[in-house]
């Protein structure tokens, strides 16, 4: 057959397919190439079906050719994904095929749609960009930081236990006045459980105390990644509610006396911009939920992991999590600056004047790949450590991560497919920009450098965090059951001044 594209025989317009749900969706054929236009590179031509990455992706489309009934050809899709359905196939023109597209989806996955942009003509993105960030001067302020080391297998009662008082030697509740609405902000952002995404007993723990403390309301939310729940004005897939379900979210919520809020439910325009204090590299104002607005106050309540795209996922990057998805998109699209932006969705005047206190439960920590796999550690000692400054909590967050990587993480974990932020950052964030918003969007990425994070000084969130806010702090450290080992509180501190 070879490799070039045919028009599909008889010539028509309109093309049947069924999705995973068996309800027929007419789809238009490509006017310039005669192929089907429902996007992310899946063709039918004279009866010969071509598959490429979407076969290879987990998440992928199925589809088999069932010949001429009638005067118009008739095709099955069984959708296993939920963006690139119906996405433009913009690489084509009248004239030319990407060949180079076509041999690395089908050899290489989602990762070869973020090689196409290294330098193939006709389907080359923007080049890759130096990441450099500054490193951050001292502020010359310090920063308490409170910890309790738990024995492995702690527990319930023991860890939520822990998270109160672990949260009550970081903060005098000062803050909080009778009556007040209080949001927890988790980490929900697939269906995998802790430490894939936040602990459920931070929680329990913070809602059982805020509400003895005077609270009037306390509010659990988040929304869930875009490879898991996807949302536009018109359209959405997958359920954050369904998702807080699976991992625990809800009921630890609900039966500690808590209401959950679930940021697609409220709806897409339900959302509004806000600017950051300090100057940007986002494109204009960021889009932020607006329960933001009527809220007193933020708890953010992270896990430690490592990131197959930004290296590490703490407190800064938790914040994502309140983007809607065209801010979500902008920063994955626009990536030379992709570190910086992280960094900034926490510089917003709302998340400034509200976040009150950063907790996590690292008990167990997920050492490598991440956001939503990986290796999970589950060292002797685990930690539960909380601070009313966002930097000091991920200046001690990296530190634990990094351990549980250098201690307590097999070697063979430690590169190749399964830590990949280690070699082809860049090249699985184009990928992904392909896999959810289409060709267009790949197609006008950026890609970045990768950036060895091997303390606080190398972390570039964290170092841009810095510079914004006026220079990393010193830590201090308080035990708050005297058990936290000396080796750890070490390794933590020196990590932070490296």
């Amino acid at each position: 057959m070879g490799h070039h594209l045919l028009p599909c025989n008889p010539d028509c317009s309109i093309f049947t397919k069924m999705d995973s749900e068996r309800k027929r969706i007419d789809i238009r054929k490509d006017q310039n190439t005669g192929c089907l236009d429902h996007g992310c590179g899946c063709f039918v031509r004279m009866g010969f079906i071509r598959k490429t990455a979407c076969d290879l992706w987990k998440n992928f489309i199925q589809i088999r050719y069932s010949g001429y009934p009638g005067n118009h050809p008739y095709i099955f899709v069984t959708i296993h994904t939920r963006r690139h359905a119906m996405k433009p196939l913009d690489c084509f023109d009248k004239k030319n095929f990407c060949p180079g597209r076509r041999h690395f989806l089908k050899t290489a996955g989602v990762a070869g749609a973020g090689l196409m942009g290294m330098g193939i003509t006709g389907c080359a993105g923007n080049k890759i960009q130096t990441t450099h960030i500054s490193p951050p001067l001292n502020s010359g302020k310090t920063d308490r930081i409170t910890i309790q080391a738990l024995p492995k297998g702690a527990g319930d009662p023991e860890t939520i236990q822990a998270v109160q008082r672990v949260a009550e030697a970081a903060t005098d509740f000062s803050w909080l006045s009778k009556g007040d609405v209080v949001f927890l902000k988790t980490v929900a952002n697939s269906p995998n459980l802790y430490p894939a995404t936040t602990s459920p007993l931070a929680i329990r723990g913070m809602t059982l105390l805020l509400l003895g403390k005077g609270a009037g309301k306390v509010i659990v939310g988040d929304k869930s990644g875009v490879m898991t729940v996807y949302h536009e004005k018109d359209d959405q897939d997958g359920s954050s509610r369904e998702v807080m379900k699976t991992v625990g979210h809800h009921d630890a919520a609900v039966n500690s006396g808590a209401s959950v809020h679930y940021f697609e439910e409220a709806g897409y325009d339900e959302y509004s911009g806000f600017r950051t204090v300090n100057n940007s590299h986002w494109k204009g104002e960021l889009i932020l939920p607006n329960i933001l607005n009527s809220v007193d106050h933020v708890i953010l309540l992270p896990r430690v992991s490592r990131h197959m795209l930004a290296g590490t996922t703490l407190g800064l990057k938790a914040a994502v999590g309140w983007l809607r998805d065209d801010s979500r998109l902008e920063m994955h699209r626009d990536a030379k600056s992709f570190f910086e932006k992280i960094a900034e969705i926490n510089d917003t005047t709302v998340l400034r004047q509200k976040l009150r206190l950063t907790l996590s439960v690292a008990t167990k920590v997920l050492s490598t790949k991440g956001p939503d796999e990986g290796y999970v550690s589950e060292p002797e000692t685990g930690l539960v450590f909380a601070s009313e400054s966002l930097l000091a909590h991920d200046m001690a967050a990296l530190g634990w991560l990094m351990w549980n990587r250098e201690f307590e993480t097999p070697e063979s974990e430690l590169s190749g497919l399964n830590d990949p932020y280690t070699w082809i950052p860049s090249t699985v964030n184009r990928g992904f920009v392909w896999h959810i918003w289409g060709t267009r969007q790949w197609y006008n990425s950026e890609s970045y450098d990768p950036v060895t994070i091997s303390s606080v000084r190398t972390d570039p969130v964290i170092c841009h965090a810095a510079n914004l806010w006026g220079g990393l702090p010193n830590l201090e450290f308080e035990d708050v059951n005297g058990k936290l080992p000396e080796k750890i509180k070490g390794y933590i501190a020196r990590k932070a001044i490296a």
